[in-house]
């Protein structure tokens, strides 16, 4: 049995290790466009702020694929036709082609970027595979002014990155608010923080980017500014060309439609990752959050099954978290403009905590807010800022997917030690302001 992986990211290395493990005498082939495999997108920030090296965005080295799972890996192999049973691949300068009995669809996402002017400018750049990060580096280190084109959460982990590094950055958004998949009032907490330390635009559409071969400033509906570095960062779209050619389905999101056990509507063609639609575990309808987490299980998921096995991919949340200098960022489930979009009625608590009882040293502060649904007291979402963001945001993701009522919350048994948490925890508090 020969099975073939596009893409050798999160997604499509987990399926590929998945089927090897479940089956050692099979073939399995993944084929990756890239240098990099089992890479690290989520990195690249902290690599432009110094914090780690390019190379250290690969969890695995080629090499332990290939030798210790026994993957027939090819890097720098770019598929360009996909079809009934084989593919084509471009790989050392050569057009090869390969059978499958299985395929594996992980081809990840692409940048979603304006057709502004001037982007094909030097030194003006899209965020998406680790490969780019070595020559971002380098170019926010040699800049002095640094302009980020979109305030969602790349933009924002740019932001920290070039201003970490001495950049004077100006951030251009064009909606009203930073980190759009927040709550109005909970991303205006946000946008104070990154003022602190930024020159944020909101409400602005860029025009152009205008310089002779290297990009030299930014025109916008409302200024020009100053830029020897451009990092647009206005979102990604699913990358469906090879899924397209064989003749899968593509959703209502833009992304591959696949049911609950990662499976097109082509048999034995199943896709995982970025590239893959889902399901939204409170709504239960089609949605595409192209994060790291779900993207390993997607793959996870869909090994299993390429394999024989049989196991169901639930959905997603879309828990997300981020953070800006030392100041943390988290979400999960529903805010309340998306619960009220979907019917929900709702009731909102938000509360302002310490992170500790008030007599141990370090407390900082911590805002919640959360969503419930009025009728039947079921939270549906929540959404956290300060410190101490992580346990919290994973803490509801648990709650939100197991059903939980805000009695369920109030009476939780959480964990309590001084150093860790007040005796009330932020958590149980929310739950008694909603009532139950």
């Amino acid at each position: 049995m020969k099975v073939v992986v596009v893409g050798g990211g999160a997604a499509g290395m987990s399926a590929a290790s998945r089927v090897k493990a479940l089956k050692s005498g099979w073939d399995v082939i993944v084929f990756e466009e890239t240098s990099f495999v089992s890479h690290a997108p989520c990195g690249i920030p902290y690599v432009v702020e110094g914090l780690s090296d390019p190379s250290h965005l690969m969890y695995y080295p080629p090499e332990f694929f290939r030798e210790k799972r026994g993957i027939d890996l090819h890097m720098n192999a770019r598929v360009v036709e996909a079809g009934d049973g084989f593919i084509r691949v471009l790989e050392n300068g050569q057009e090869k082609k390969y059978e499958w009995d299985k395929l594996i669809i992980a081809t990840g996402a692409l940048p979603k970027t304006p057709p502004f002017e001037g982007l094909d400018l030097k030194n003006v750049f899209t965020v998406r595979h680790p490969s780019q990060a070595e020559e971002l580096r380098n170019a926010v280190i040699k800049a002095r002014n640094v302009v980020i084109v979109g305030a969602g959460y790349v933009g924002v982990e740019m932001a920290e990155a070039a201003a970490e590094q001495g950049k004077k950055v100006t951030v251009i958004e064009y909606l009203d608010q930073p980190l759009p998949n927040l709550d109005k009032d909970v991303a205006e907490t946000v946008r104070q923080e990154i003022e602190k330390r930024v020159d944020l635009r909101l409400q602005e559409r860029v025009l152009a980017f205008e310089g002779n071969e290297m990009v030299r400033k930014v025109v916008t509906d409302k200024g020009e500014y100053p830029a020897d570095v451009v990092i647009v960062a206005t979102g990604v779209k699913a990358n469906t060309a090879i899924a397209e050619q064989i003749g899968c389905r593509i959703g209502e999101t833009g992304a591959i439609w696949t049911d609950s056990r990662m499976q097109t509507n082509i048999e034995n063609v199943y896709a995982a990752g970025d590239c893959a639609e889902t399901v939204h575990m409170i709504t239960g309808k089609r949605v595409w959050i192209p994060l790291a987490p779900p993207g390993n299980k997607m793959g996870y998921v869909a090994g299993v099954n390429a394999a024989g096995g049989d196991i169901e991919f639930p959905g997603v949340l879309g828990t997300q978290l981020t953070k800006f200098f030392d100041f943390e960022i988290g979400a999960t489930g529903l805010t309340e403009k998306a619960a009220i979009n979907e019917g929900f009625e709702v009731k909102t608590a938000t509360i302002k905590a310490k992170t500790r009882v008030h007599y141990y040293p370090g407390a900082r502060d911590t805002t919640l807010k959360v969503v419930a649904e009025k009728e039947t007291n079921r939270v549906l979402g929540a959404q956290v800022l300060g410190a101490d963001v992580a346990m919290r945001v994973n803490v509801f993701a648990s709650m939100i997917q197991a059903g939980f009522t805000t009695r369920d919350i109030f009476f939780a048994d959480l964990g309590y030690a001084p150093p860790f948490t007040p005796i009330w925890d932020p958590i149980v508090v929310s739950a008694r302001v909603l009532k139950f």
